[in-house]
């Protein structure tokens, strides 16, 4: 990568400060100290600005988030006015305010099932952290103290804290941490591509890991499970969209054992799939909700958990025996992110956004398949305005680089230095622009895309 090493920084430079003050979240923190930093300045529209004035068109709406683009000018002045109205209120204690009642009503209206409740955080990792909290709460107040255990996924993404990097099945967030807690389990991928065996067609795939997943729940005794939690599209695990007949099939056995459906839409939710939630795109039916990132299109944290009526009025009753309800965040429905997130959700309604996605997925899922011919693609995945391609070494066996190469991060580079932003996870790089990109603009990201891939195939030649 052209960037220049940290110790040809000015000192006085951002880069330089960074280097000396910051520590940075899911980062190489060795790597960071040899490369140093970029500094984002500016932004509009689906483009970004760096502090050297280049220009980069966001081809991953920051972190899955950005789905109203940078600089929205109505979602800067609904913040301006609630400021200027309300900055703080808490809901401890039964207080309340107005943006966060009017937030919670508008969001049982949006959701596909049945949500009697809502409770507000600040991340998705907050979120699924309560989920789980939530399900224990629950079944002690109902009598079930052994109704614990929670099944998440080998690749899924959940969050980072304690309980939510637990849920997390990748390696990298549990090394060192002590990551998982006990009480979390894991089950297959529904990585047809990376983990089919030969012959294999993906009907037998989907019976396969469902079948395992039967396994387990069996070997531990669904007695002792409360919960199942997936993305519906499983975003850092690699974009991986599973097959179809998967969710169908996974539902079946989780109805059978009485086990719930945590359905993750941190990243999936508010149109990245095509429609409203993923849940709706794959079939499922959710017990509850995580919802974050583009509930406000990233302009202010806020997240939120939904759960169904039949789980809060035992919390309404075990609160009573103990004098509390003992959980929450002090910005937990924090006024001033909540009126930006309910007027986030009327624009995506007033300019019919979910409509533009079905419109401009086509094109977009068009160009994204057809880099399934280039040398260094093995596959090729995507649904809405979400999709990975999968770099390999071989196009025939879909034989992997070997990871200490970075072919990944090479092509990033290049991406970045061709004016893309993309983000590789191992050798995949995935795509998610914001949720207002237009035709012309995905003629963009795959024509910059295309020629990086060229460039990395002749650094690899």
């Amino acid at each position: 990568m052209a960037d220049p090493l940290h110790n040809e920084f000015p000192p006085e430079s951002l880069e330089a400060k960074d280097l000396q003050h910051l520590l940075h979240p899911t980062t190489n923190l060795k790597l960071h100290h040899q490369v140093g930093p970029r500094v984002h300045d500016h932004a509009a529209g689906a483009y970004l600005w760096d502090s050297r004035g280049k220009q980069y068109l966001e081809g991953m709406a920051g972190l899955w988030c950005t789905a109203l683009g940078y600089g929205e000018e109505a979602l800067i002045q609904a913040a301006e006015q609630q400021m200027r109205k309300l900055s703080y209120s808490q809901l401890f204690g039964g207080k309340t305010n107005e943006p966060s009642i009017l937030l919670a009503e508008k969001l049982k209206q949006l959701v596909p099932f049945e949500a009697g409740r809502v409770f507000f955080g600040l991340s998705g990792s907050d979120a699924n952290d309560t989920q789980l909290k939530l399900m224990w709460y629950y079944n002690n107040a109902i009598g079930r103290p052994e109704k614990k255990k929670i099944i998440s996924r080998h690749r899924g993404y959940h969050g980072v804290t304690v309980a939510s990097g637990s849920l997390t099945g990748l390696p990298a967030f549990h090394a060192h941490f002590d990551l998982p807690m006990p009480g979390i389990l894991h089950t297959d991928c529904p990585f047809y591509y990376r983990g089919h065996e030969p012959g294999e067609t993906e009907a037998d795939f989907v019976d396969r890991v469902v079948g395992n997943l039967s396994a387990l729940i069996e070997r531990e005794g669904a007695e002792t499970i409360a919960a199942f939690i997936a993305e519906p599209v499983m975003g850092a695990g690699g974009v991986i969209v599973p097959p179809d007949g998967y969710y169908e099939k996974v539902q079946a056995v989780l109805r059978r054992h009485d086990i719930m459906f945590i359905d993750d839409e941190v990243i999936c939710g508010f149109g990245r799939t095509g429609k409203p939630f993923g849940a709706q795109t794959m079939g499922i039916e959710p017990t509850t909700m995580s919802i974050a990132k583009a509930l406000s299109s990233a302009y202010l944290p806020i997240s939120g958990v939904l759960i169904p009526e039949f789980m809060y009025e035992p919390l309404v009753e075990a609160s009573g025996e103990v004098g509390n309800f003992g959980h929450g965040f002090t910005y937990s429905g924090h006024p001033v992110c909540a009126a930006v997130a309910l007027r986030n959700l009327e624009l995506m309604e007033e300019r019919d956004i979910f409509g533009h996605v079905a419109v401009v997925s086509e094109p977009f899922l068009t160009r994204l398949n057809a880099l399934s011919h280039h040398p260094l693609v093995g596959d090729t995945r995507g649904v809405g305005l979400i999709g990975a391609l999968e770099l390999v070494a071989d196009k025939t066996t879909g034989a992997a680089f070997d990871a200490g190469k970075g072919v990944g991060a090479y092509c990033m580079g290049r991406c970045e230095a061709n004016g893309l932003i993309l983000r590789a996870l191992g050798d995949t790089l995935a795509i998610c622009p914001p949720l207002i990109i237009s035709d012309a603009q995905v003629d963009e990201l795959f024509s910059k895309l295309e020629k990086s891939l060229d460039e990395t195939l002749a650094w690899l030649r």
